[in-house]
């Protein structure tokens, strides 16, 4: 089997969106929400609370011919923050906690020995949950393909595209 599911939260959903959604092999990325304790369906309202325990994360199927899920990793810890527990850049809170939620012991396997692997390169510890995927929600249309529908707003020009830039300058090959 050639596709995968992957679930990562690095902060905002709307940045790690618009990173994935450029990755060659990554097919439909979906902003959503997993790993709250509060039952039913969050909304963005109660997300934002930071109440829930729910993450902001994406949600996305990749074939793995063209691209591993070690290289997803990869690609992940380095386009956010993995030792800023909490928070990134100015949104702070458990919602925008590092995390990976793995689909299989494979996955977690490989998440733990990428993370091991980089560790080295960064100078303060990785705080990057990683768990098994609980139940993820869509975020809902307004949230999907943020970026790409608003690119002059201002969360996106001060925050996505420089990481955007980032993404193209140590991955460039991986690239769409």
């Amino acid at each position: 089997m050639n596709k995968q599911l992957a679930t990562l939260g690095g902060g905002c959903f709307w940045c790690t969106e618009a990173i994935f959604q450029k990755i060659k092999g990554v097919e439909k990325v979906v902003s959503g929400y997993a790993g709250g304790t509060v039952p039913g369906k969050p909304t963005y309202r109660e997300i934002c609370s930071g109440l829930t325990g729910h993450a902001e994360v994406i949600q996305f199927m990749f074939d793995a011919t063209i691209i591993s899920y070690a290289e997803i990793i990869t690609i992940f810890m380095t386009t956010h923050d993995p030792t800023s527990l909490n928070r990134q850049g100015a949104d702070v809170g458990t919602q925008y906690r590092s995390v990976i939620f793995y689909h299989n012991s494979e996955q977690k396997q490989i998440a733990t020995e990428v993370i091991q692997q980089i560790q080295p390169y960064f100078e303060e510890p990785i705080v990057t949950e990683i768990s098994e995927i609980p139940t993820f929600y869509d975020a809902g249309e307004d949230h999907q393909d943020y970026y790409n529908q608003n690119r002059e707003q201002g969360y996106c020009n001060f925050v996505i595209t420089p990481k955007l830039s980032k993404l193209r300058k140590l991955y460039a090959d991986k690239l769409k």
